[in-house]
C-alpha cells in the first residue's frame, strides 16, 4: 500500500514539474534582446493605437520577462499618468529608476505625478472644515498640520550654504562725553 501511494505521488510531482516548465516556457518568450525588442514595438503600437489597458498587460508582461530592463515601466508610467493614476505612475516610474536611474521620462513623471497628488492633498486639506476662514489663519492652520505631521518645528528649515541674506550686525557705538568748560 506504501509502494501504490508513492507510486502516485511520484505521478503527480511528475506532472506538476511539467506544467511548471510548461507555464515558464510560455512566459518567457522574449529571451533574446531582439525578441525582446520586437514585442516592445507591438506594445508601442498597441499603445498608439490606443488601448492602453492591453498595452499596460503587454508592458508588464515584458517586464516578467526581463526584469531588468526599465523600458516596460517607464511606458506604464507615462500611460498611469497620462490616465490621472498618478499614485500607479509613481509605483511605475520609481521601478524604471530602479533599473536606469538616468531615465529622464521616469525622472519627470515622478516629478510631476507626485506635485499633482500634493497638490490634491493640498485641496483636500484646504476644503477641511477646520481650515475655514481667512487666508492667513488657513495658511498659519495648514503649516502647523505639516509641521505636526512631519514632526517639524519649521517646514523649510534654513540652508546653511544659502548666503544671499547676510545677517545685520549689532554695532553698538558709544559716544564720549564731552568735558564742557565754563567761561570765567
Amino acid at each position: 500500500m506504501n509502494d501504490r501511494l508513492l507510486v502516485k505521488l511520484s505521478g503527480v510531482v511528475l506532472a506538476c514539474g511539467v506544467m511548471a516548465g510548461c507555464a515558464t516556457q510560455g512566459n518567457n518568450t522574449a529571451t533574446t534582446p531582439e525578441a525582446f525588442n520586437k514585442q516592445l514595438a507591438d506594445a508601442d503600437t498597441v499603445a498608439k493605437g490606443g488601448d492602453q489597458d492591453r498595452a499596460i498587460a503587454l508592458y508588464q508582461q515584458l517586464s516578467k520577462s526581463d526584469p531588468t530592463r526599465e523600458e516596460p515601466w517607464s511606458r506604464i508610467a507615462q500611460i498611469q499618468f497620462t490616465q490621472g493614476h498618478y499614485g500607479q505612475a509613481i509605483v511605475a516610474a520609481q521601478e524604471a529608476l530602479q533599473r536606469d536611474q538616468t531615465d529622464r521620462q521616469a525622472k519627470s513623471v515622478l516629478a510631476v505625478a507626485g506635485l499633482r497628488v500634493a497638490t490634491q492633498s493640498l485641496g483636500e486639506l484646504r476644503q477641511d472644515a477646520s481650515l475655514a476662514g481667512d487666508a492667513k489663519s488657513d495658511a498659519q492652520a495648514l503649516a502647523k498640520q505639516l509641521r505636526d505631521t512631519l514632526g517639524e518645528a519649521t517646514l523649510f528649515p534654513p540652508d546653511p550654504s544659502d548666503k544671499s541674506a547676510p545677517k545685520k550686525k549689532r554695532v553698538i557705538r558709544r559716544v564720549a562725553k564731552s568735558k564742557t568748560v565754563e567761561a570765567p
